[in-house]
């Protein structure tokens, strides 16, 4: 398991990609909190699922401070995408889409008694908490990834140029769902500059 809360920095090559270029990561398991949901055009039951994740989180800072004198560094926001028809989800239909928001909960220092009391002091504040919160290991192995800069809306071309071109070419096959990683808050980022990594699982063809 990780030791360094920082996973941007740690783990470079997971979370910074280079941009407009497709790359294979070996992605290991990694424990997440996790919420899921279904559909996107209206996006309440995402956004409250995103608001509960890091009001669950956000007290583990002081918890860990207090509690082990060590520094919890804040992780972006992670999505996983998928539809039950691959082309409702290589044409964005928001209303077809199935999502996993998820917070990646390392180094293995951090305790599921400390996300308790997190979930305890969020609950103080929004009530109960959605039925699918949940801490759960998750592997990707490997993966194809590449940095977004831009809208997320605009994102639909570079995601079809991976599964229609990048995939293809290199004789891969994806193999699990479409994951995005956040690294930019849109309240304070302009919208063509926001940073998302777009990774794909894949496999070797047969």
């Amino acid at each position: 398991m990780m030791e360094d809360a920082d996973l941007k920095a740690r783990l470079r090559e997971l979370y910074l990609p280079p941009a407009d270029e497709f790359v294979l990561v070996d992605v290991p398991e990694m424990r997440y909190v996790m919420i899921d949901g279904h559909g996107a055009a209206d996006r309440t039951a995402l956004d409250h699922a995103v608001k509960w994740l890091f009001a669950a989180i956000y007290p583990i800072k002081r918890i860990a401070r207090q509690r082990m004198g060590k520094d919890f560094v804040d992780p972006p926001l992670e999505g996983l995408w998928w539809a039950d028809d691959v082309q409702d989800f290589i044409r964005g239909d928001r209303a077809k889409l199935n999502w996993r928001m998820m917070i990646v909960y390392e180094p293995d220092w951090l305790t599921r008694e400390m996300l308790d009391d997190g979930v305890a002091a969020a609950k103080s504040r929004l009530g109960a908490p959605p039925g699918s919160l949940r801490l759960e290991s998750y592997r990707e192995g490997l993966c194809a990834q590449t940095m977004y800069v831009g809208p997320p809306r605009s994102e639909g071309p570079t995601i079809a140029r991976l599964h229609r071109e990048f995939l293809p070419a290199h004789a891969l096959t994806p193999c699990g769902h479409h994951h995005e990683i956040y690294l930019t808050d849109p309240n304070r980022v302009a919208p063509e500059k926001m940073k998302t990594v777009l990774r794909q699982p894949v496999r070797g063809a047969p």
